[in-house]
C-alpha cells in the first residue's frame, strides 16, 4: 500500500515519562554505623512537547509513527544521589498547526515559528529519605514513589498560513497560475487532480508580500465527502481573500463560469466560516480564442454576483499583473482591519478561600475522594512500607480529608475510594495524628498493626 506524501491530520498516542522512585538508605560508615538518611530522590519524567518549525510543511511522520513516549526519570540513589531527569521529546509541527483532543476541545492553535507548547507533562520524581527526614522522623524508613506521566491522545491538523485561497474546479488552472505569479512549481496537467496537497508561494505586487495558497480541486459535494477537496477545505480557514479560478475552456457538458462559481459557493457555504472573505474572480485560459469570447460574454454576469473580475492567462500572463495588484490590496485591507496583535497576558485565577483542594462524595456505600493532591500522594505512596502508608493517613488527615469523611456520614469500616480510573480502595479507620513515638522499626507503623 502507497504511503501518501501529504498529512495534514494524525492522531497521536503520547506517554510523557515517570519520574523516577526516590531512595530509602541510610548512611554507614566504620564507627558511625547509623550516620543519618541519605537516599536521594528520583529524577523528573521527560516531557512531549510541539514546536512550530518552518521547515517542516507535513505531518507524514506522524502519520508514519503515530506513538511517541518520553523517558522515564532514573531513580536515586543513597549518599544523597539524585536520580537523572528523563530526555524531554520536543516534535516539529508545520506553521498553523492545531491541536485539538479527540473530543473536539482545543489545546492550542500554533502559528509562528518557535511557538511551543508542553501538551504531555512528565511525572515528578519521588523524594528520597533524605528529603522527609524531620525532628521527630529523623531516619524515615520509606521513601516517595516516582509519578507517572500522562498519557493521551491528540489530534493535529493542518491549516495552512495563506493571505489568499485560490479555489475552483480541478484543472481550472490554479497551480499554473500559482507558479506563473511565484517561485512554486507544483506538479502541472491537464486531468483532473493533479494537485494532491496544498502549494503555497510567495507573491510581491509594489510593496506588498503575501502568500497564496493553492487548494486541490473542489468539485459538487466536497463538503461532504466527494472528490478530494473536502480534504483540504480547512486550509483556505485562515485565508483573507478568496479567488474563484475559473476555466473558461472547459469542453465538460452543462459549465459554464457562473455556474462554476455557484457550484464551488454551495462548497464553501456548507464548510462554513468563510462568509466574510472578499472574493475575486480570475477568468482563465483566455490565451484560448473560445475561452477569452466566453470571457466577454460572461463578464457581466459574473460581475452582477458582486466580485471584481480578471480575464487573465496564466500561459501568456495576460492580465497577471492587473489580478496581483488586486490581491495585494484585498490582503492590505484585510490587515489594516485587523486588530493589532495583544501583548502575552498571565490570568492568575486563585482558588477560593473556602476550597479545601478535594472533594468528598458518597455512592451508594462508598465515599469517593477526588483531588489533584490526595491522587498524586496515592501514586507516591509504596503499600507494601506500613510507614509509607501511616504517612500517608498523616498527610490526608492534615489536607482534612478525614474530618471531611466524618462529615459526610463515614463510619469505620467503610470502603473509601481515592481517584477516579487508578483508584485505591481501602476500608477507613480514623487514624492518630503521627509522631516519632507511635513509629516502631524502619517501614513500619505501630498504628497499622
Amino acid at each position: 500500500m502507497a504511503i501518501p506524501s501529504f498529512v495534514d491530520r494524525v492522531v497521536l498516542h503520547l506517554a510523557a515519562g515517570s519520574g523516577g522512585h526516590g531512595c530509602m538508605s541510610i548512611h554507614r560508615e566504620k564507627f558511625k554505623p547509623l550516620g543519618g538518611p541519605d537516599g536521594g530522590n528520583g529524577g523528573r519524567g521527560g516531557d512531549i512537547a510541539l514546536v512550530v518549525d518552518p521547515s517542516v510543511t507535513t505531518l507524514l511522520d506522524y502519520h508514519r509513527s503515530p506513538h511517541r513516549k518520553a523517558r522515564n526519570g532514573t531513580p536515586g540513589a543513597g549518599s544523597h544521589r539524585n536520580g537523572a531527569d528523563g530526555e524531554d521529546v520536543v516534535l516539529p509541527v508545520p506553521d498553523g498547526t492545531v491541536v485539538t483532543t479527540r473530543d473536539g476541545e482545543l489545546i492550542a492553535d500554533l502559528v509562528g515559528a518557535g511557538t511551543r507548547i508542553v501538551v504531555a507533562r512528565g511525572g515528578a520524581g519521588g523524594l528520597g529519605n533524605a528529603a522527609l527526614a524531620t525532628r521527630r522522623r529523623r531516619a524515615p524508613g520509606f521513601a516517595l514513589l516516582g509519578e507517572p506521566g500522562e498519557t493521551l491522545d491528540v489530534v493535529l491538523e493542518l491549516k495552512s498560513v495563506a493571505d489568499v485561497g485560490l479555489v475552483g474546479f480541478p484543472s481550472a488552472g490554479k497551480s499554473s497560475l500559482i507558479a506563473a505569479m511565484s517561485a512554486a512549481r507544483p506538479k502541472i496537467a491537464d486531468y483532473p487532480f493533479t494537485t494532491l496537497v496544498p502549494n503555497l508561494g510567495v507573491v510581491e505586487a509594489g510593496d506588498v508580500r503575501f502568500t497564496v495558497a493553492d487548494v486541490p480541486g473542489l468539485i459538487e459535494g466536497a463538503s461532504e465527502g466527494r472528490g478530494l477537496g473536502h480534504e483540504f477545505l480547512r486550509h483556505i480557514e485562515r485565508c483573507q481573500a478568496l479567488v474563484h479560478v475559473v476555466d473558461g475552456a472547459t469542453i465538460e457538458p452543462g459549465r459554464d463560469p457562473v455556474s462554476d462559481i455557484e457550484v464551488i459557493e454551495a462548497e464553501l457555504e456548507r464548510h462554513g466560516g468563510l462568509s466574510d472573505r472578499p472574493r475575486l474572480v480570475a477568468l482563465n485560459k483566455i490565451d484560448v480564442p473560445d475561452a477569452r469570447d466566453l470571457a466577454e460574454m460572461v463578464r457581466a454576469d459574473v460581475e452582477a454576483l458582486g466580485w471584481p473580475v480578471y480575464p487573465i492567462s496564466a500561459v501568456t500572463g495576460e492580465g497577471m499583473r492587473e489580478l496581483a495588484f488586486a490581491m495585494a490590496e484585498a490582503v492590505e485591507t484585510a490587515r489594516a482591519a485587523a486588530p493589532p496583535p495583544e501583548a502575552t497576558r498571565i490570568v492568575l485565577r486563585p482558588t477560593a478561600v473556602d476550597d479545601a483542594g478535594f472533594t468528598v462524595t458518597k455512592e451508594g456505600e462508598r465515599f469517593r475522594v477526588r483531588g489533584a493532591k490526595p491522587e498524586r500522594w496515592i501514586h507516591q505512596t509504596d503499600f507494601a512500607n506500613d510507614e509509607a502508608v501511616g504517612y500517608l493517613a498523616d498527610r490526608l488527615a492534615r489536607l482534612g480529608v478525614e474530618t471531611e469523611l466524618v462529615k459526610a456520614g463515614a463510619q469505620p469500616g467503610d470502603e473509601v475510594v481515592i481517584g477516579g480510573e487508578d483508584a485505591v480502595v481501602f476500608d477507613w479507620e480514623p487514624s492518630v495524628h503521627a509522631g516519632s513515638e507511635l513509629l516502631g522499626p524502619r517501614g513500619t507503623d505501630s498504628r497499622l498493626g
